[in-house]
């Protein structure tokens, strides 16, 4: 269970971003986090890895706080995580198959046969088997989403972090990285965050949904639940949404 405690965080500018959020995520749920751009989602993943240090608050994964290691714990905490970044984050100058080995040759001392192994195996589990001869310049958006994903997957981590999966895709790319995502999911039985805006992405992958507004968890609960909210901000979100 990743446990979040009053979390605060204010940047140079003065302005505080996150103001005390607090917000429990269970063991094998997916949970997505929305709100308006800038209001902290992607902050809150940084600190949930340690990428950042709250002003005030903790993190706590499995009882362990992250921020009181000591780098090689740290580091070794980090390898429970994968992390899908926005734009997937390839290396241009690298294949397919070294971006995807990229965290197991850095981080373990795996054979490249045991390496190819675990590459051929997250390829063929995201539906792009025989493409680790590629670069990213031959991909289509989608399938660099895919390749993403199984970089994420090769470590077989406890958590799965995405930060807006389906940005720049079109709705037919968007649905299949959402079932994509949903599958994987249940079948792997990791735990998911999701940092999204995309409301049928929420309600194709999320078991649970948080709603930042101005640096607080203003609700939790369902997709269901959040559609029927009476609450005026939560209408106004899910109106802009809906408008885009």
């Amino acid at each position: 269970m990743i446990s979040i405690v009053d979390l605060w965080k204010t940047f140079s500018n003065g302005k505080p971003v996150l103001r005390g959020v607090n917000l429990e995520i269970q063991t094998g749920e997916t949970i997505a986090i929305i709100g308006h751009s800038g209001c902290g989602k992607s902050v809150l993943l940084k600190h949930i890895i340690a990428l950042l240090r709250p002003d005030r608050g903790s993190v706590t994964i499995d009882g362990v706080s992250p921020f009181h290691l000591g780098e090689r714990e740290l580091n070794a905490l980090r390898t429970r995580f994968g992390f899908l970044f926005q734009g997937a984050a390839l290396f241009d100058s690298m294949t397919v198959r070294d971006n995807i080995a990229l965290g197991l040759t850095e981080n373990t001392r795996m054979t490249p046969a045991e390496i190819d192994r675990i590459v051929m195996e997250k390829l063929e589990l995201v539906g792009m088997p025989g493409t680790g001869h590629l670069k990213p310049s031959e991909l289509s958006g989608g399938m660099k989403k895919r390749v993403g994903l199984a970089r994420a997957l090769a470590t077989n981590p406890d958590y799965l972090l995405y930060d807006e999966p389906t940005t720049g895709l079109d709705p037919v790319m968007s649905d299949q990285i959402d079932r994509l995502i949903a599958d994987l999911t249940q079948r792997l039985n990791v735990t998911s965050i999701v940092v999204t805006h995309d409301m049928v992405s929420v309600s194709t992958i999320a078991h649970r949904v948080a709603m930042i507004y101005e640096g607080k968890i203003h609700f939790q609960g369902t997709p269901d639940e959040l559609k029927a909210a009476p609450d005026p901000i939560i209408r106004s979100f899910l109106a802009r949404t809906q408008a885009r």
